[in-house]
């Protein structure tokens, strides 16, 4: 049976690396400061490199005040590396507008945290499609692109119809009145009929991270055997 850690509160999947070859995240989000020292602590103690989302600045600070951990403002993300990470590959993240890269590089940071090397091409959306254009060569390179928009959200079946590579639509929660908080990027992304693309949940730029180092870290394999 796997094993974990049980601190009451909080029963850490420390065996999660056996099964995935991931560790487990950290939601920080709705915990308090000592909760999270806590977490980190036992994780770190376990030698596991740890990976938070969601983290609030003053739960950072507290967090920084404890351990050698670093903060990606932008992301929300704070990680503590006690484990040298080889990256490989490519994931090209995408983005529609600039108020999507704060989600965006909350995928980006986690795709480097799990090993992917990552190019980023910010503000490259259909209302001037020409910036698209200009970086799409590049942007085929990669071994699977995330595509983050708000608004319509149309960047992701754009992009799924002219790589040949697999897509990950991100959609965000930007845009006026009638986007729904990111619902009408959401729906648009799932009903593309661009082959190859697949969708996550709106804002969700850990899990669109994830999935593509999963891919890119697959594809990066074969190509090396």
């Amino acid at each position: 049976m796997d094993k974990y850690i049980d601190l009451g509160f909080a029963k850490l999947d420390t065996e999660r690396i056996k099964r995935r070859g991931y560790s487990e995240a950290v939601f920080c989000e709705c915990k308090t400061e000592e909760q999270l020292v806590k977490i980190f602590q036992a994780f770190k103690d376990a030698g596991s490199n740890i990976l938070g989302t969601r983290c609030s600045k003053e739960q950072a600070e507290a967090l920084k005040k404890q351990f050698n951990a670093d903060y990606y403002e932008t992301a929300r993300i704070v990680t503590l590396i006690q484990n040298p990470v080889q990256k490989t590959g490519e994931v090209a993240i995408c983005t529609g507008g600039s108020g999507d890269i704060p989600v965006a590089e909350e995928a980006a940071i986690t795709a480097e945290f799990y090993g992917s090397n990552v190019k980023r091409y910010y503000d490259i959306g259909i209302a001037g499609i020409h910036r698209l254009f200009d970086k799409i060569d590049e942007i085929k390179k990669a071994n699977v692109i995330i595509a983050a928009a708000g608004m319509e959200g149309a960047l992701g079946g754009v992009l799924a119809g002219m790589v040949d590579v697999p897509v990950i639509a991100l959609p965000t929660s930007v845009g006026y009145g009638t986007s729904l908080k990111g619902l009408s990027a959401l729906l648009t992304m799932l009903n593309s009929c661009a082959e190859g693309m697949t969708v996550v949940n709106i804002d969700n730029g850990y899990n669109a991270g994830y999935s593509a180092n999963q891919i890119n870290r697959l594809i990066a394999k074969r190509e090396a055997e």
